[in-house]
């Protein structure tokens, strides 16, 4: 008899360290892409006790006002006081962002502002580099309706549950900080079967008892995710509760624990699913392929997957600075592909339909406009309802035509 297999994965609340870092990192590429869309950014920004750095370098026309930018963000999470952590009417910010490098912005994009603006398609899409060396991967499986891993996906709704929650009032008392973790158990063909472990860490005002706790979290935030996701498909009767597990918690954010820009990037994508480069998203313009490049694989791989053409796959791509055309592309199906279709015949496909030069992606998929702050926590990918353009399923007949013609 085959063994069961037990997979997990976690996400964290936009109150995590972490992601109020990342949150500030993309608030500020979105306050420069409004003013300038042509911007390139490079941010950072870390946190500890009552104190922000943002860090970086920028090639800009407009200007932002960074003290107002983390403290709106802070106060929109919910740090208010210093008894949840962090006041951000009163926290300092230190700012220290420079120009970008010359040498890295001539291996971007060889023709100045006027220059692009007369070039043909063409001619942009093979004058603009890459803006780094790298390796990105993306992803999809059709165990979920939007070709997510599950256990991602869930520990994404709990997170983002837990926060509509604790603004909404539902359940009072919790504090901004948290984090989710579930475990699937999975059979020998890679098939979710059961909910095994739900884990929810919540930030919590001083007077609260934990088996109130435990319950409130139950009836508001775990059932009706779990029903709502999984439905009758996967079994989610039996499986184990854990809440804040080493009891109260209390204090949270940045007064717990420091924060960084890009420190949760299995968070950002899939859980532990799939192989990851290394190169985080958040305070990154398109021009960084860290971003636009992990966008445009999970394009492709969803699109694969929509496509019938295979049940699993992972899409790498790879750059070196300031040359257009990617290194490599390499499509893994780990050998669910459809009857009659072979990995070799995907890959193929890829090639003929998808443009992976970075110019080409950004115009695909519109990557210019400010659109990256609501990506920075929740996940970046399977977010549908938000309308992020990379999860458009919009390559599907060409790549069934681009198989049939290889077949022919």
């Amino acid at each position: 008899m085959a063994e069961l297999k037990l997979i997990s994965a976690e996400s964290v609340t936009e109150g995590h360290p972490d992601k109020i870092c990342d949150q500030i990192s993309d608030a500020i590429l979105d306050d420069m892409l409004r003013q300038d869309p042509h911007s390139h950014v490079a941010v950072e920004t870390s946190a500890t006790t009552g104190q922000f750095f943002v860090f970086g370098e920028v090639t800009s026309e407009g200007y932002s006002d960074i003290q107002h930018i983390v403290r709106s963000v802070a106060r929109d999470i919910g740090y208010t006081s210093s008894e949840v952590g962090l006041d951000a009417n009163s926290c300092g910010v230190l700012v220290a962002i420079t120009e970008q490098s010359p040498e890295i912005n001539q291996g971007v994009s060889r023709l100045s502002r006027d220059e692009e603006t007369a070039a043909s398609r063409e001619e942009r899409y093979e004058s603009q580099g890459a803006g780094d060396q790298g390796v990105m991967f993306g992803y999809a499986s059709d165990e979920t309706d939007v070709l997510m891993p599950l256990p991602i996906h869930l520990a994404h709704k709990l997170a983002r549950r837990l926060t509509e929650v604790r603004k909404n009032g539902e359940v009072p008392s919790l504090r901004p900080d948290g984090k989710t973790q579930v475990t699937i158990e999975y059979n020998e063909h890679d098939v979710p079967q059961r909910v095994d472990t739900v884990l929810v860490s919540t930030q919590h005002d001083p007077a609260v008892r934990q088996d109130w706790l435990r319950e409130q979290l139950n009836d508001h935030v775990i059932t009706p995710v779990l029903d709502e996701v999984l439905g009758d498909r996967v079994r989610h009767d039996d499986y184990r509760v854990l809440v804040n597990p080493t009891g109260s918690f209390i204090m949270g954010g940045p007064a717990a624990d420091a924060g960084l820009t890009g420190r949760k990037i299995i968070v950002d994508t899939y859980g532990g699913a799939a192989h990851h480069g290394g190169g985080a998203f958040s305070g990154k313009d398109p021009s960084k392929v860290d971003r636009s490049a992990a966008y445009a694989a999970r394009w492709v791989a969803k699109n694969i997957v929509a496509a019938g053409l295979a049940h699993k796959v992972e899409v790498q791509v790879a750059y070196a600075i300031g040359v257009a055309e990617p290194v490599s592309i390499n499509v893994e199906t780990y050998g669910t592909e459809m009857d009659g279709v072979t990995r070799d015949q995907i890959q193929r496909a890829v090639r003929r339909v998808f443009d992976l030069r970075p110019a080409a992606i950004v115009d695909e998929l519109d990557l210019l406009r400010p659109i990256y702050a609501k990506t920075a926590a929740y996940g970046h990918f399977g977010r549908e309802e938000d309308g992020f353009t990379w999860e458009r399923t919009n390559k599907v007949a060409q790549l069934k035509a681009a198989i049939a013609e290889d077949e022919a």
